[in-house]
């Protein structure tokens, strides 16, 4: 049997049966195939943008590591150079002595921190009283010292109440051991 002779349509209806046959097919091609390759297409876009943005932070994050790596070498060679008796306390009580703030030390207070790395935070706090400008920069030349690995974590200035060409200094100086 023919398949036109069971459903005898006129040609006009035929003609209309084959537009929604059509039709129904490109649906469907769009809907479950088209469609989802778009969808596709666009979240793949989205995960290679995240992931190049991802790759530019750990290029960064691995340059910013190996920058500290090679601080770290420095840091050991400085360490070894350095005397084993060395104490930030008695090289800052020096450093006074020859920059003749001495007398104008109120306090000095050592701490240590200890870290789960190799190596410990020593910290002196130290408060200065009626010392001039010009005694101050003369120390903090002094203290400040990459061969001994001595600098400045915080330092806070003010000018004295009495006398205003002298200052008080508060300020906490930091160096490593081992």
């Amino acid at each position: 049997m023919d398949f036109r002779a069971r459903l005898k349509l006129t040609k006009h209806e035929r003609y209309y049966v084959s537009i929604g046959a059509v039709a129904v097919i490109l649906f469907l091609v769009l809907q479950l195939i088209l469609f989802p390759f778009m969808g596709e297409k666009g979240k793949i876009k989205r995960s290679i943008h995240s992931k190049e943005q991802i790759l530019k932070e750990l290029i960064s994050l691995s340059s910013e590591y190996m920058a500290l790596k090679e601080n770290s070498v420095d840091i050991k060679k400085v360490l070894s150079d350095r005397p084993d008796n060395f104490t930030l306390f008695s090289f800052l009580e020096k450093q006074a002595g020859r920059s003749g703030i001495k007398p104008s030390i109120k306090y000095m207070k050592p701490s240590t921190s200890t870290n789960k790395e190799s190596y410990s935070e020593s910290f002196v706090e130290m408060k200065l009283e009626n010392v001039t400008l010009e005694q101050l920069v003369e120390y903090l030349y002094l203290v400040e010292s990459p061969e001994n690995l001595v600098g400045i974590k915080r330092i806070s200035i003010k000018q004295s109440r009495g006398s205003p060409e002298y200052l008080t200094v508060l300020m906490q100086l930091i160096t490593y051991i081992k």
